[in-house]
């Protein structure tokens, strides 16, 4: 029987998930997700299990609300390298989860490092 999308996703976003946990022990993880109307991202410490910072699309103050396009992501990459440098965060690894690196996912990515993270 053939795999859903969503099961494939899953698969997809651990398989991923796993193998940067496996080459980036103790640094931070900026996760990004993605739905139809909206983009976030968060940046983890996962060895104390905390959201240190995060970025959406929803909050009033990046001005793109419902907003789910390259320039609402690129917002969110900037926001979110810079709420990094207030926590102190200069490096992170990045982990797309199960979206595929190109269009929001890597304007996001982008963003980031033109905002002083290092991904």
């Amino acid at each position: 029987m053939a795999n859903s999308k969503r099961q494939l996703f899953i698969k997809r976003r651990l398989r991923v998930r796993n193998k940067l946990r496996r080459t980036n022990a103790g640094r931070m993880r900026l996760s990004v997700h993605r739905s139809n109307k909206n983009i976030s991202a968060q940046l983890i410490d996962d060895v104390n299990g905390k959201t240190v910072a995060s970025a959406s699309s929803l909050e009033k103050g990046l001005g793109m609300v419902g907003k789910n396009n390259i320039e609402a992501a690129t917002k969110v990459g900037t926001a979110i390298a810079e709420r990094a440098k207030k926590a102190g965060v200069e490096t992170a690894y990045f982990d797309r989860g199960g979206f595929l690196f190109h269009g929001k996912v890597k304007a996001l990515a982008d963003a980031a490092r033109e905002g002083g993270l290092k991904i």
